[in-house]
């Protein structure tokens, strides 16, 4: 038997199968470490948005565009790429897509070498390398020309917010011109070469590798935004304000430096792969055709074909339903991507560093362990299209009632005097101009553009020393404190007792109580939901024909970015600069970044 025609082509039909299989296997392992690098830089890019809109004083529906401009970048080439590619070299074009994401990331950080060192403004301003300090913004009849001299007039000819956000813009651009290869030449490559029991189970071994990416991009996050921005020139003694303070700039652009080369490492082993791998006997060929990617078709026959084969997509009423869905969920999850870390930090009062780690830690992670989990129960039960399409909802339906909490756990806004609470008994808050210099400050001569926050005993946070009516101080550095002052003698306070020290104050403890609670609800939300997202990608594939599952995975990226991925952030952002109640300035007197929110508002 061995010896017979029989016998030898059993084995070799044996020899391909296994060929193929470690050739595939190979593949997803190359592709998944793709999968990584980019979700770590597009998660590390969301944690940096309190970063980037500080560093270059810019409100938050800028940064909303600077985040959309991933997706606009995405959808130039996505289509053509999706249908082109897939009639090509599909690893080489997506190892030269990750090639481009990993410069345009390097791009991103270049910046912050072009920028001269970020200055805040503060009461204790740092002069030299020795560790001396100026007091610049008490209240006292001798130090007045000093205190109004730096706001007597805006500097016209040097303005406080920098251009070189663009450089941002346009790197992120070009990562999501990079990454538009990568996911759906990358799906239906495995698709066309695994078993179909195994594919589904594949693509959620991938997603599920892919999410082990933004848990190292939220832990570089939190490293980094715990480092000042200009660690690599200035003396840490020399910073006067902590991560907590909302004038505070982490080291946003080293993150992008270990990421960028991270994703030129992850582009080079995609060069390497064949074309096509060798034929698995056990794969149908109806529904897998592997000979259609051995011969390159000429320019004329694609162009030909795009015109039918998109008609035919676009008469699929299911695929169109799947569309329809897809757009409302892609705006929910790029509003909370982007977001999240945000909201967190001013509803409940913490930093972006703890913010970004405790994300990190518990709600990545519920995401992984439910994609890896459905992807194994389709592989187990082997799900249909149904069974698929009522797993994602039931998903979703759970979700939503598990959000229902999220209402309840919220903190009051911080008591900033002139802001979010009166100086004096009144019960209304009359705006932040008209009410910040009251008696008990009106001869201080305090800019009202200022934002330099002190803590005074009475609890209540004041906008500045200057605008507490603090005459003296004591200390230097972060040690500084402020005495004598008489807005906070004004609450009935002895003279004593009316100091102030540098930074806000801290928010109620319950409220660090109800932020644990909340990433609980939130990590729990995540993995019920994330049970329904293999089913929900294998949707895109089994809908349509087998010849056009890679221009169905790309018109299903470019509508979700064009309607949801690219509006969304943009407009979420404009509704969240209107909730602040206390702008930035910059040197030239336009607004900067917010300083402060109302955060019931911000909540609801």
């Amino acid at each position: 038997m061995e010896g017979s025609p029989y016998g030898m082509e059993y084995s070799d039909r044996n020899q391909k199968t296994k060929c193929c299989s470690t050739s595939l296997k190979i593949f997803i392992g190359a592709l998944a470490f793709c999968y990584f690098s980019k979700s770590l830089t597009g998660f590390y890019t969301k944690s940096t948005i309190t970063q980037i809109e500080r560093r270059f004083e810019i409100p938050s529906s800028t940064v909303g565009i600077i985040d959309g401009s991933f997706e606009m970048g995405n959808i130039l080439v996505i289509t053509l790429v999706s249908y082109v590619g897939a009639k090509f070299h599909r690893p080489k074009i997506i190892g030269a897509g990750v090639l481009l994401m990993g410069i345009g990331t390097l791009l991103m950080a270049s910046p912050h070498f072009i920028m001269g060192r970020y200055r805040y403004g503060t009461a204790a301003t740092h002069t030299n390398d020795a560790g001396n300090f100026t007091v610049i913004s008490t209240c006292s009849s001798d130090s007045q020309e000093t205190l109004q001299k730096p706001y007597s007039g805006c500097q016209q000819e040097e303005s406080g917010r920098s251009p070189l956000w663009v450089m941002v813009l346009l790197g992120n651009a070009m990562r999501g011109i990079g990454e538009a290869s990568i996911v759906p030449l990358g799906m239906s490559f495995i698709d066309d070469y695994a078993r179909p029991e195994n594919s589904a189970f594949y693509i959620g071994c991938l997603n599920t590798l892919g999410v082990i990416g933004p848990i190292f991009g939220f832990m570089l996050g939190s490293l980094c935004a715990n480092l000042y921005v200009d660690i690599d020139s200035v003396f840490q003694a020399s910073v006067t304000i902590t991560p907590q303070d909302s004038r505070w700039v982490g080291a946003w652009w080293l993150g992008y430096v270990v990421s960028g080369l991270l994703t030129l490492l992850a582009a080079f082993p995609l060069w390497f792969f064949p074309r096509a791998l060798p034929e698995n006997s056990q794969i149908s060929e109806l529904n897998h055709p592997p000979q259609q990617h051995k011969t390159i078709p000429s320019l004329t026959e694609i162009v030909k074909d795009f015109p039918p084969s998109f008609k035919h997509l676009l008469t699929n009423k299911i695929y169109i339903l799947y569309l329809a869905h897809s757009i409302v969920a892609f705006n929910d999850f790029a509003i909370g991507a982007s977001y999240t870390p945000k909201y967190l930090e001013q509803q409940f009062g913490q930093s972006a560093s703890k913010t970004n780690f405790l994300i990190g830690a518990t709600s990545v992670p519920g995401v992984a362990l439910g994609i890896f989990l459905s992807g194994l129960m389709m592989k187990r039960f082997k799900w249909d299209l149904l069974t698929s399409a009522r797993v994602n909802l039931y998903a979703g339906v759970a979700m939503l009632f598990l959000a229902v909490p999220f209402f309840a756990l919220s903190c009051g806004n911080l008591e900033v005097a002139g802001v979010t609470v009166p100086y004096q008994g009144s019960k209304e808050v009359q705006g932040v101009i008209s009410d910040v210099l009251p008696s008990c400050n009106d001869d201080c001569g305090c800019p009202d553009i200022h934002w330099d926050p002190v803590c005074g005993e009475n609890g209540v946070t004041y906008i500045s020393p200057c605008h507490a009516g603090c005459s003296s101080t004591q200390g230097a550095g972060r040690n500084m404190t402020f005495h004598d002052c008489r807005c906070i003698q004004s609450w009935g306070l002895s003279v004593g007792n009316s100091s102030a020290v540098l930074g806000q104050c801290s928010r109620d403890p319950k409220c660090n109580r109800m932020f644990y609670i909340y990433l609980g609800l939130q990590s729990l939300a995540f993995f019920v939901y994330s049970l329904g997202t293999v089913p929900y990608f294998t949707l895109s594939l089994r809908i349509v024909d087998p010849e056009l599952k890679s221009i169905s995975v790309g018109m299903l990226l470019f509508t979700v970015r064009v309607l949801g991925g690219i509006p969304a952030p943009i407009y979420f952002g404009s509704l969240i600069d209107s909730t602040c109640l206390k702008w930035g300035r910059t040197k030239s007197c336009g607004r900067g970044a917010c300083r402060i929110y109302d955060i019931e508002t911000f909540r609801d």
